[in-house]
């Protein structure tokens, strides 16, 4: 449920996983693709471009839904101080899971709302780190057979089988690796005057 005066709500991501952490608890959202070059073309840290792509893709979000709360989100894995992208495919999967086995990688989490009725910009960044059992290729592949993780940063689904990689998850929010921190996001909703369920 919706304050009747409070904006609308817009996520800026084309993200089935992120509408569906939303779709737990609001039934009335709309969401935007925004067309964002998420090159680093400026150097930055991890976590400084998680934030920065974030914040650009909440302002891509507002140019064409102006009157509303942007909800904008990014998500990156760090393996070795390397940045792993959306594997894309069979191939690539294989190569960054059998690089992330026996290691450690964060996830950083990032999440901008633009406030069109204080003009205020909230930003977030969760940090969640993964430790991954030694595993072989064999195990890496019956994996991807499972969940066909090719659009998803570190080639695993949390919501799948991915665990079946996995040592140990350490977060504040679980909900973060999947896409979107949502008690940071249900909180800012909270005092920005939202009536959620």
């Amino acid at each position: 449920m919706q304050n009747p005066s409070a904006p609308d709500i817009v996520l800026a991501s084309s993200s089935a996983y992120r509408r569906g952490l939303l779709d737990r608890f609001l039934s009335e959202y709309e969401t935007v693709s925004p067309e964002v070059d998420e090159s680093n073309e400026d150097g930055l840290e991890p976590e400084s471009l998680a934030r920065h792509l974030a914040r650009k893709k909440a302002e891509a979000g507002s140019a064409v839904a102006r009157n509303s709360l942007i909800i904008g989100a990014d998500q990156l894995a760090v393996l070795d101080r390397q940045i792993l992208g959306k594997p894309g495919g069979h191939h690539k999967a294989v190569e960054q899971l059998l690089a992330a086995s026996g290691k450690t990688v964060l996830f950083l989490t990032a999440v901008c709302i633009l406030d069109p009725v204080s003009r205020k910009r909230y930003e977030h960044v969760d940090r969640t780190t993964v430790r991954f059992r030694e595993f072989d290729r064999r195990l890496a592949e019956a994996y991807l057979r499972l969940d066909e993780p090719y659009d998803c940063a570190g080639s695993f689904k949390l919501e799948g089988a991915g665990f079946l990689l996995f040592e140990s998850v350490k977060t504040d929010d679980p909900t973060a690796l999947i896409g979107l921190p949502m008690i940071w996001v249900a909180d800012r909703l909270l005092a920005l005057g939202y009536l959620l369920p």
